[in-house]
């Protein structure tokens, strides 16, 4: 067995699965019906793949990210993003089509944010962005959060027209997922440039999922705080 695979098993923690399953709804119905976990905190997880992710192949990565148990998908994901920072740029090339043909795989919201803007986000820094755009009209919600949540790249680095196309494209979007996804890297907008965020939510605020609009406000001052939620 994988050596990663076999420390990551080792520390099952099922009381704590129990309470993570509900957190995560995989209950009928929900968005990650049938997941299951073993109980690991990510700071367990990020600690074992610190430990083993330089001798980790492909092959291996897919059986961890082809595996049912959350924990382990997780931490492929992770090896991932630890080899794609040490990559050469041909080798980035190849750990994101590895990605992208795993999207399948990242069926759930940590999953996607732990792992979607630090390799795909980071690798369309100076590239052409089509494929957030396909990813955002596929129809399936964890394509559609990575296309977002990928766009924390661009915002650390002062680029933000994608994530106002993309926000705006999803305000109508039926799930909170992705209400939550868009506020969250509007507010990241905020921290870089409150007058860009302003300008977008003068225009958009009115017609915004209240989720998205509370998100996106979180870290401004009080008093505007309040203004958007009374206007």
């Amino acid at each position: 067995m994988l050596l990663l695979k076999q420390a990551l098993l080792q520390l099952k923690n099922p009381d704590r699965a129990i309470l993570m399953a509900r957190y995560f709804k995989t209950g009928k119905g929900e968005y990650a019906e049938g997941d299951i976990f073993i109980g690991l905190s990510n700071p367990q997880v990020h600690e074992l793949v610190k430990t083993y992710w330089k001798s980790i192949k492909d092959a291996e990565i897919q059986e961890l990210i082809d595996d049912q148990i959350h924990e382990l998908r997780l931490a492929g994901l992770l090896v991932l993003v630890a080899q794609f920072a040490k990559a050469s740029s041909s080798r980035q090339q190849e750990i994101v089509a590895f990605y992208l043909k795993n999207v399948q795989q990242i069926n759930n919201w940590d999953l996607v944010d732990s792992s979607c803007y630090k390799i795909l986000g980071k690798f369309l820094l100076d590239k052409d962005r089509q494929i957030l755009y396909d990813l955002a009209a596929s129809g399936h919600l964890w394509s559609e959060r990575i296309a977002v949540v990928s766009t924390l790249a661009f915002i650390k680095n002062g680029q933000f027209s994608d994530i106002f196309q993309l926000a705006e494209r999803f305000i109508s979007h039926p799930h909170d997922l992705m209400h939550k996804a868009c506020g969250w890297m509007l507010r990241e907008v905020g921290k870089k440039d409150e007058l860009a965020l302003d300008e977008f939510l003068n225009e958009h605020y009115a017609k915004m999922p209240r989720t998205m609009l509370r998100y996106a406000i979180e870290k401004m001052d009080e008093n505007k705080r309040l203004g958007y939620l009374r206007q």
